[in-house]
């Protein structure tokens, strides 16, 4: 496998934050104590994979946070999630129900319609924060004996009370590809359950036993039935849905004869920029969502931003 440069566009999800997880912090109880209580540590809640965002004054939006006295009383799910370079400490509290807000412009959003809003440094605290509820939700209850686990390491392991058993936050590793053929054509495909017309680069979960590399070859054979030969990576994008993190790659087709498999991939085409820019202008093909670095795959070999939907 060989290397790509990296797209001039930063991946959505994945720019430097500029936070520093100081995972070295988590067991220090007294210092957790320390931090919440600091008047510039700031927080915010998150659930079912929201948070409250609000307008900022240069035309984005920001996470809606609070110092650590304003915040909603939890001592369980209380997630320390790093500290900035002017050494602020963030904390994201799991509820049941977000605040409400007398502040009207404040409004709920997941990382799909806020991930491009927020600057990288709240991107990131968010992508952090989601990620932790999702495990924090799924897995209450030791794998090992059945026992109900208690939160630890301030939101990154649970402890089962009975076995003594550890569980660590899940991420699975997924391959995204944008393969291409001879002629420089992009192989793009549409989900069985996507609305019509939203085409994409295929892409999977790696198998136990199985390489990345391994894993983008049988994904595109087994979706697309089209072989190919060198795998690039490319970037890599945090995806908790619940999860996942997406591994990029370019690919390089070695056949060209498309056979879907009916199951995952309803139909996939090979398309020039010609053919794609087309298709967009004519409203025939929906691109990739921006968050996604699909978008970006897609677009390192489109050679521009592709068009987004108007709002």
């Amino acid at each position: 496998m060989s290397t790509h440069t990296e797209p001039e566009r930063p991946i959505s999800l994945a720019a430097p934050s500029g936070i520093d997880r100081a995972a070295h912090h988590r067991l220090d109880e007294a210092w957790l104590a320390a931090a919440w209580s600091h008047p510039t540590t700031r927080v915010f809640v998150v659930s079912g994979g929201q948070v409250l965002i609000d307008d900022t004054p240069d035309g984005g939006s920001g996470i809606v946070m609070t110092p650590a006295f304003e915040a909603p009383v939890t001592e369980t799910h209380r997630y320390f999630l790093g500290t900035d370079e002017d050494g602020v400490r963030y904390f994201a509290l799991q509820k049941d129900a977000l605040p409400g807000r007398m502040d009207q412009s404040a409004r709920p959003a997941g990382l799909r319609e806020a991930g491009l809003l927020l600057s990288p440094r709240d991107a990131g605290l968010m992508v952090h924060a989601v990620a932790l509820e999702n495990w924090q939700r799924m897995h209450r209850f030791c794998s090992r004996c059945g026992e109900r686990t208690v939160v630890a390491a301030a939101g990154h392991i649970r402890r089962c009370p009975g076995c003594g058993a550890e569980h660590y936050p899940r991420t699975d590793p997924a391959v995204i590809m944008l393969v291409t053929d001879e002629h420089d054509r992009a192989l793009l495909g549409r989900q069985v359950h996507w609305p019509e017309g939203r085409f994409s680069t295929l892409a999977g979960f790696v198998e136990p036993g199985e390489s990345i590399e391994q894993s983008v070859i049988r994904e595109v054979w087994e979706e697309a039935g089209v072989r190919v030969g060198t795998v690039e990576y490319v970037a890599s994008q945090p995806w908790p849905f619940p999860y996942s993190l997406m591994l990029g790659f370019t690919a390089r087709a070695v056949t060209s004869e498309i056979t879907v498999d009916g199951e995952e991939i309803q139909e996939a085409r090979w398309f020039s920029r010609e053919d794609l820019r087309a298709a967009f202008e004519s409203g025939e093909v929906l691109p990739p969502a921006g968050i996604s670095i699909a978008a970006r795959l897609v677009e390192l070999w489109y050679g521009e931003p592709l068009p987004r939907p108007t709002p």
